[in-house]
């Protein structure tokens, strides 16, 4: 069995055993429990009560923090003249197609969202093996496939995240920093719970939202009474 650190064990003690704790109660404990030297991140995790091995069951999509996450992120667009310029004249790290099709072949991957116009796809679909199992694929369910690419980009810089259901029936998202303020937190938090409870599918049955826990990168997990999202 593992042993965690004389730190964690002393933040440990800070949770309450058995409890769940009130949306402001939650964020003003987890911010107490981020001790590391860095403005570390504060994580959401829910526990959703489907099956993702049944296709009607799958949870996922995108939502726009209105706060942003406080996380610099890297843009990557596979797109033709002149809609490129366009992307980067929107904030895009990088723009382009051919190029950037090979340079992620030979194994570069320096970019966190990658957003694609609907004609480059076939191109783009070379790189399924690689970027599919990182989550890095363009999707038109997540709105990284779009004719739009200037307002995904602004999105995505704004603090747009994705989430899907893992199979374990996760979800995992970062809502904001150590030092943001208890209402940003609180906000971009409800706004990212409420987003998952209305991609509910119609299939799921019984309890859906089973549990959330926020955490900071280096805490521990702090339980929210799931009726905060009621």
């Amino acid at each position: 069995m593992p042993k965690h650190g004389k730190r964690y064990r002393q933040i440990a003690q800070l949770v309450e055993k058995g409890k769940r704790y009130s949306l402001q109660e939650a964020v003003a404990l987890a911010k107490k429990t981020a001790t590391a030297k860095f403005d570390e991140s504060i994580d959401i995790a829910l526990h959703l009560g489907v099956d993702p091995r049944k296709a009607d069951q799958m949870v996922r999509g995108s939502v726009v923090l209105p706060h942003g996450t406080g996380k610099e992120v890297r843009v990557l667009v596979f797109a033709k003249p002149p809609v490129d310029k366009e992307a980067l004249e929107a904030g895009a790290d990088y723009a382009g197609l051919e190029e950037y099709v090979e340079k992620i072949q030979s194994g570069w991957l320096e970019f966190d969202v990658a957003i694609a116009t609907p004609d480059v796809m076939p191109i783009v679909g070379r790189l399924g093996r690689i970027l599919g199992p990182r989550g890095l694929m363009p999707n038109p369910k997540s709105g990284t496939v779009t004719t739009d690419v200037a307002k995904a980009v602004r999105e995505v810089k704004a603090g747009k995240v994705e989430f899907r259901v893992d199979k374990g029936g996760n979800i995992h998202a970062s809502i904001g920093r150590k030092s943001f303020e208890d209402e940003k937190l609180i906000d971009n938090i409800r706004t990212f719970v409420h987003s998952v409870l209305r991609a509910k599918p119609a299939a799921a049955k019984g309890k859906y939202l089973q549990s959330v826990h926020i955490s900071p990168t280096m805490g521990v997990g702090i339980p929210i009474d799931e009726r905060e999202f009621a």
